[in-house]
């Protein structure tokens, strides 16, 4: 008789599904995913905005036991860019106290704070920790945002964010920060400036305050259409 031989195909069962439901179940904390982008006060304040980011998440550290929150801030000359994760209770205290500058009118040290994108219940982090790196991207000449959407503008940017996210997952990065310099390193993978200026213009996007207004809004269905 000759030898039969069998192709194992990897089947789901019901149990191991059962088992992934209890694993989701059983975590502390939904782990979501924060963009926003901000312009500077004044160009060159690098120390004065990590400084108040580290300051942020040591104060949110103390009454979030065990939630750390990871990511990395983009400090270009004139503005940011934020990449957060973190549990539900930690981005709304940072969302309030993004919020508070906006009350603070001209004498704020971040303005024209937008949220680009906020990701629910993501699977993994992507960043192991929390970074902060300055970063010098060449003035481009051609303004690409005049051609395209803002939606466009936004999904090209979460792309870069995304590929920035996996390089540094390959790195070996100490506590002290980035070991090389990315504008150097991975050019093509950095936001323009001038994008990032647009995106603090953009109307479609919702500052912090407006963000936290149509997140605590309760919903009002109408009962008798029952939609």
């Amino acid at each position: 008789m000759s030898n039969m031989v069998t192709n194992v195909v990897a089947r789901s069962t019901l149990l191991s599904a059962l088992e992934e439901k209890r694993r989701h179940q059983m975590k502390k904390y939904l782990l979501h995913r924060l963009f926003f982008v901000a312009m500077l006060r004044e160009e060159r304040c690098h120390a004065e905005i990590t400084a108040y980011h580290e300051q942020l998440f040591q104060k949110i550290s103390k009454f979030h036991l065990g939630e750390p929150a990871s990511g990395v801030l983009l400090i270009y000359s004139q503005c940011v860019l934020h990449i957060l994760e973190a549990s539900s209770g930690t981005l709304y205290h940072i969302l309030m106290d993004l919020a508070a500058f906006e009350s603070q009118g001209p004498v704020a040290l971040l303005q024209d704070i937008k949220i680009l994108v906020v990701s629910h219940n993501i699977p993994t982090r992507l960043f192991s920790q929390w970074y902060a790196t300055t970063v010098e991207v060449p003035v481009t000449l051609e303004d690409v945002t005049q051609s395209q959407t803002t939606e466009e503008v936004i999904t090209e940017c979460l792309s870069l964010i995304l590929k920035l996210g996996i390089y540094l997952a390959t790195l070996k990065v100490g506590n002290k920060g980035l070991s090389d310099c990315l504008h150097t390193a991975v050019p093509e993978l950095l936001i323009p400036a001038e994008t990032i200026g647009y995106l603090c213009r953009a109307k479609e996007c919702l500052s912090p305050g407006e963000f936290l207004k149509m997140y605590n809004s309760p919903l009002q269905p109408n009962m008798d259409s029952e939609m």
